[in-house]
């Protein structure tokens, strides 16, 4: 069967450690890499030094790569800024492309992304590799199956990725509202975001975010985060996170009127109510407290599969090859974007309450207001650090 050509642009940590590793030991079943760009010739070089394949291209100009005729899909490993700008080039060319987390920065730029793609006849997709967990993955089909019954309360402690001063400053982009839009929630937790939606299968309809400003490090964006989220049926979510915190805690909880999943430490338990708890409090029989509502607990057996960076991309080459269906579609990256974009809008605003939609305007003039003052920072960006074991518990 013929191969997915695919192209790399972002020679980074993410690209060289995640993603070009993978088809170098030959996860990646259906795809090939035959040319990848980077505008700094030292990460060029890193990738000759560590290729056998000798067949490979180099370009440190992305159009012109795309022009080349060499790819047939895309992988964006670039800064965020540019994560849009450089997903409608390729679907303006009809080339299919993945985007890395997060879509964009702000939701503005992420929707007339979305609308290219919804005319282009190219596939188009955001790597969003936790999704393939297999925790998460039963975590949204129990919630889906009305498992827990009515969603109550949504609650995520992430806060088990202690980062150092050095790491902030190992890129000049890194923690800067100019270079990153933001930190460790549009950084570290791009995943956490998306997941906090797709697995309990709804928006809040309103935020609360409380954000502090380079707490624990010596950067300019956000470094502790604690939300607060208003749904629609009445439920409620806290959502905690922060790069300052050692040891940290990876706890995942969704409670329901039939009882509640709880993630912790990479395994799933499942609280099984004896009857819906508002059947119960409803029957005039039962007069005092809950206990007889109270039944088993167990530890939810799933698949065992997380497949992560490599299972998206085999899925997007074999979607390509009319194996089987995209798992993905990059058009729901704007949820978590603007999920995003309404924590911190709200912490702008000293934690009062942002709706849902948010004011794309609105944003965009706060971000770009704090652009104008963003700092520059002067260092060596040539080096790609071996990211892996930085990532907390497995179930991440």
């Amino acid at each position: 069967m013929e191969k997915i050509r695919f192209g790399i642009i972002g020679l980074g940590n993410q690209g060289c450690n995640y993603l070009f590793k993978n088809f170098e030991e030959g996860k990646i079943e259906n795809g090939v890499v035959t040319a990848v760009c980077d505008v700094n010739p030292v990460k060029i070089e890193n990738v000759k030094e560590r290729t056998t394949n000798k067949e490979l291209v180099y370009f440190d100009d992305y159009k012109k790569m795309l022009d080349s005729g060499l790819v047939d899909a895309v992988l964006v490993e670039t800064p965020h800024y540019q994560h849009p700008e450089i997903v409608i080039e390729c679907l303006n060319r009809g080339i299919n492309v993945i985007s890395d987390k997060p879509a964009g920065v702000y939701t503005k730029q992420v929707r007339e992304m979305n609308e290219v793609a919804s005319k282009s006849k190219a596939k188009f997709a955001v790597l969003f590799n936790q999704r393939t967990n297999c925790v998460y993955r039963k975590m949204k089909e129990i919630i889906a199956d009305g498992g827990i019954g009515e969603i109550q309360r949504v609650t995520w402690i992430i806060t088990d990725w202690f980062r150092t001063q050095q790491y902030y400053d190992s890129g000049s982009w890194r923690a800067t509202w100019a270079g990153e839009g933001g930190g460790v929630l549009i950084n570290q937790c791009p995943h956490q975001i998306d997941l906090i939606q797709w697995v309990v299968g709804m928006m809040p309809k309103k935020v609360n975010g409380f954000c502090h400003y380079g707490k624990w490090h010596d950067i300019e964006v956000e470094d502790d985060v604690t939300a607060y989220f208003e749904y629609e049926n009445g439920a409620t979510g806290v959502f905690i996170t922060t790069t300052g915190e050692a040891p940290g805690t990876n706890r995942f909880e969704v409670s329901g009127t039939k009882g509640k999943l709880l993630c912790e430490n990479g395994k799933l338990f499942w609280h099984k109510n004896t009857q819906d708890s508002k059947e119960f409090s409803n029957n005039p029989e039962n007069k005092f407290g809950g206990g007889k509502l109270i039944g088993e607990v167990v530890e939810v057996e799933t698949d065992g599969q997380n497949p992560q960076h490599a299972g998206i991309i085999n899925n997007f080459a074999n979607a390509l090859l009319g194996i089987e269906d995209l798992f993905v579609d990059g058009k729901e990256g704007i949820r978590g974007v603007e999920l995003m974009n309404a924590i911190e809008l709200s912490g702008w605003k000293g934690g009062a309450p942002v709706t849902i939609p948010v004011d794309e305007e609105e944003y965009l003039k706060e971000l770009n207001a704090r652009k104008a003052k963003s700092r520059l920072k002067v260092v060596n960006d040539n080096s790609v650090a071996d990211t892996s074991g930085t990532f907390g518990t497995v179930t991440k």
